[in-house]
């Protein structure tokens, strides 16, 4: 697992939490916060201490409460069994990619999102832009990582097209194997920080976690000549401790990001798209052949490019199917 933290303050305590801890709940429990997801089980850490907890086991949580990684449960002292997961800062989550219909949550408690992409025929804006939507529906601050910049000339250009995303959205490009250029994340690291590393398999979080750390603990592989695409190294949700005395989530690539409940996030990342779409002649506008269309004006003009809006499009038509989805389950 992790170095353990001498400190809660370290691990990311905050006022956030201490304010759940009823007077009468801390003289029995110890807070802690989860580490690490494996099967049946989850790595945690206090202050000065660390062990595995099985939550899953009868009567330890609700079945509607069942912790994920950078959550902070609160321990009883004394059968060292979990008794509740208490409230969230943020929550990233997704629709499960085996079944729609379910949430499969992601990461809790996290500070800044480094979303991850190589400079390599691998690259998607589409892709990103998911990431971004994701990272502003939760209310995190996103940070794109180019990775992989020795495999290209040109790493200003991957540069310009990520930051085409969104306004004043931060792009770092490194080469995460090499520890002066990945000096610059740490900035996003410090003491009690906690950063999620979001990508697809191979775009090298590994690679990048590794030289954050000073270490090469974690597995790494070499991207397949023929497509540039990496192979899927990280197994196991797992938070490393930086010797900066942050936090790094290196979670499983998801190439296929199913977004949940992101309409906030959609609009914020496309509110060019919004705000025209707020001057078409008609509040049912669908963006196509209807007259007035303020949207399609934008896009003739250049101002709108006809690329971006149909990833808007796409993204939005998913999140209103996503919409009736979950109305139809709760109306069941």
């Amino acid at each position: 697992m992790t170095a353990t933290a001498e400190t809660l303050e370290e691990l990311g305590w905050r006022a956030h939490f201490g304010a759940q801890v009823s007077v009468e709940e801390a003289g029995r429990v110890d807070p802690v916060r989860v580490m690490a997801v494996h099967r049946g089980q989850i790595a945690v850490a206090g202050a000065g201490s660390d062990r595995l907890v099985s939550p899953y086991i009868a009567g330890a949580l609700p079945s509607d409460d069942h912790p994920t990684i950078g959550d902070w449960l609160l321990v009883d002292r004394d059968t060292l069994q979990p008794i509740r997961v208490l409230a969230r800062m943020n929550l990233f989550k997704r629709r499960a990619p085996a079944d729609p219909r379910r949430e499969q949550m992601i990461a809790a408690n996290v500070d800044t999102v480094f979303i991850v992409a190589s400079c390599n025929q691998d690259f998607s804006v589409a892709r990103l832009e998911r990431y971004v939507v994701l990272a502003r529906e939760v209310g995190v601050q996103a940070v794109v990582v180019l990775t992989k910049t020795d495999l290209t000339d040109t790493p200003e250009t991957f540069a310009a097209a990520a930051r085409a995303i969104e306004p004043d959205l931060r792009v770092e490009t490194v080469d995460g194997r090499d520890a002066a250029d990945v000096a610059r994340l740490a900035r996003w690291c410090g003491v009690g920080r906690t950063v999620a590393f979001l990508g697809s398999s191979g775009v090298g979080k590994s690679t990048l976690v590794n030289t954050l750390r000073g270490s090469d603990s974690i597995a790494t592989q070499a991207i397949r000549p023929k497509d540039d695409t990496g192979r899927h190294t990280t197994t196991v949700r797992a938070m490393h401790r930086l010797a900066g005395g942050g936090w790094l989530l290196d979670l499983p690539g998801m190439r296929e990001l199913q977004l949940a409940d992101a309409a906030s996030g959609i609009a914020e990342v496309f509110d060019d798209f919004a705000a025209a779409a707020e001057e078409c002649r008609f509040s049912d506008c669908s963006h196509g052949v209807e007259p007035g269309c303020a949207v399609q004006a934008a896009i003739a003009a250049g101002t709108l490019t006809e690329a971006r809006f149909e990833r808007w499009r796409k993204l939005a038509a998913g999140e209103r199917d996503n919409a009736a989805r979950s109305a139809k389950r709760r109306s069941r």
